[in-house]
């Protein structure tokens, strides 16, 4: 493999090359008649055997996706994803490997650290959880009093929270729809002690398993929430050891607890916000759903993480994806990014994207801690539609800032159930409305009244399937993974460290010390009795 460089954005040759067709694209003039029809058909990628990426809304044509063919040649995008996969440290920050994509298959090399190779131990970690779980859903294992458990319960935050959660909210449904649902699961993650005591009041805890996520066992907010929820197992009269796991690393002072019946494990080379894949999201969906549901979710990531490897960006949607997202970033001057599930299944993926994007490439230095001239990632929100319509869309159509758009959307429902009303079902009424705010944004509306003038040029893209199932979320999980990754790979920057996080934890740490000064101490002095 060829010599691999790391420059700045600014100093790619083909990325200046952008700069000179800024603005070279009419969205009206594109998608209008029968070459709009066309280009919505050909602007179109396959993500995997269950979803594509439609990106005809985007503000971009033929000359410059030529461009952008050259930027990731030019930039090695693809011989520095190779990088990460064979298991070069492209941590730098933290001098680590990046390998989340071992947990659901292998790409390259095997890659050996710590005396093992990794994929071997990803896929030991998989089958411990998989047993654990078929043992707890057949009964052989029970709470202290011989029943079996009904619930499950993560205790985590970051990304030993969001990622699962926004997984298990995805496909509850399906799973309740399909047959394949097993237990119910539930999550605590903040501090507030209200998040625990609400979750403890909504469960029976003595058939509830409580999985402890913490790598170094050493999390100040989830050790607390631990400590809670240990606290009213023993006021029930329950033994602790009975209702507890863990998720961790070998060397953490949860692996060989008394107080746990059992400890999964993971390592440094995966970051929490890119844990969904691994025994973090893997331990509480294969107890909510069962062990083949979490290796269909794999598989449907395996898939795109393949497509990712593609040289043609034409058939590469997450760099296509990446480059286009740049272009708007460094070359539009868009801030913003909204990305707008119309399923409510996703309800809670916007939550997971905004942590997976801004605490990666949320960066002003680059990977060798140099200033950046240029702006990085950008803001990520979103809700799902159509309740998003009758909430923040006022602004994304006729506000002063042009934020470009991410429709997630399906053919079907999870549920099977549906109701007629006025000629049309709830699903083809959620399809419409996807389906005419794409073109209300990129074409708008001329009108002499100014209130209802639409300018338009609203940029959009469209990922859709025919349903959210396992193996759709994913690859959809995994499209978005690898986007932020090619897009940390043109920033220059580290998309897998987190120094950002850092700095409060430490001033928390001072508050509660008592040993505080100035503005610090007066701050606290309001809040703290």
């Amino acid at each position: 493999m060829a010599t691999i460089t790391w420059n700045n954005l600014n100093k790619l040759t083909s990325f200046k090359e952008l700069k000179d067709l800024k603005d070279s694209v009419s969205l009206a003039k594109a998608l209008s008649g029968q070459a709009g029809a066309k280009r919505v058909e050909e602007f179109s990628i396959p993500m995997s055997s269950s979803l594509t990426y439609n990106y005809a809304a985007k503000k971009v044509n033929r000359q410059i996706i030529a461009v952008f063919k050259k930027i990731a040649k030019e930039a090695q995008l693809l011989e520095k994803f190779q990088a990460l996969y064979n298991g070069e440290v492209i941590n730098t920050g933290e001098k680590r490997m990046v390998l989340h994509h071992l947990t659901r298959g292998q790409l390259g090399n095997d890659v050996i650290a710590d005396g093992k190779n990794k994929r071997d131990f990803y896929v030991e970690q998989q089958k411990a959880i998989a047993a654990f779980a078929d043992k707890v859903h057949s009964g052989r294992i029970t709470n202290e009093n011989g029943q079996k458990y009904t619930s499950v319960c993560q205790i985590g935050i970051g990304g030993s929270d969001l990622g699962p959660r926004a997984m298990y909210l995805a496909l509850e449904n399906w799973a309740k729809a399909n047959g394949k649902f097993k237990m119910d699961a539930h999550f605590i993650s903040n501090v507030d002690p209200d998040d625990a005591a609400s979750v403890l009041n909504s469960i029976d805890i003595s058939k509830t398993i409580f999985i402890l996520v913490s790598k170094s066992g050493t999390t100040l907010e989830t050790l607390t929430n631990e400590s809670f929820v240990k606290d009213a197992i023993k006021k029930a009269g329950l033994d602790v050891s009975k209702h507890m796991i863990a998720v961790t690393s070998e060397t953490s002072p949860l692996a060989k607890n008394p107080d746990y019946m059992a400890a999964f494990f993971m390592d440094d080379y995966i970051g929490g916000r890119y844990s969904s894949t691994s025994a973090v999201g893997g331990a509480i969906l294969s107890l909510a759903f069962g062990p083949d549901v979490f290796a269909s979710f794999l598989k449907g990531a395996a898939e795109e993480d393949k497509l990712a490897t593609q040289k043609d960006i034409t058939k590469n949607p997450a760099l296509m994806d990446a480059l286009i997202g740049v272009y708007e970033r460094n070359i539009l001057g868009l801030p913003s990014t909204a990305v707008l599930p119309y399923s409510q299944a996703l309800s809670r993926f916007p939550a997971h994207l905004q942590q997976l994007d801004m605490e990666s490439n949320g960066k002003s230095v680059n990977r060798f801690g140099k200033k950046i001239s240029y702006v990085t990632g950008p803001v990520i929100f979103g809700e799902p539609g159509t309740n998003g319509q009758h909430s923040f869309y006022q602004l994304l159509h006729q506000g002063t800032n042009i934020i470009p758009l991410q429709f997630i959307a399906f053919q079907k429902n999870q549920c099977g159930k549906d109701i007629t009303i006025q000629g049309s079902t709830s699903q083809k009424k959620l399809a419409a409305n996807v389906t005419a705010q794409i073109i209300a944004f990129a074409c708008g509306k001329d009108d002499s009244n100014p209130n209802k003038f639409f300018a338009g040029e609203r940029p959009s893209s469209l990922i859709y399937g025919k349903e959210v199932n396992p193996q759709s979320l994913g690859a959809l999980l995994a499209h978005y993974e690898n986007k932020v990754m090619f897009q940390g790979f043109l920033w220059n920057v580290n998309s897998f460290d987190q120094e950002g996080v850092q700095l409060g934890k430490v001033l928390a740490k001072t508050v509660l010390s008592g040993e505080m000064k100035g503005a610090l101490e007066a701050y606290a002095s309001l809040l703290i009795k």
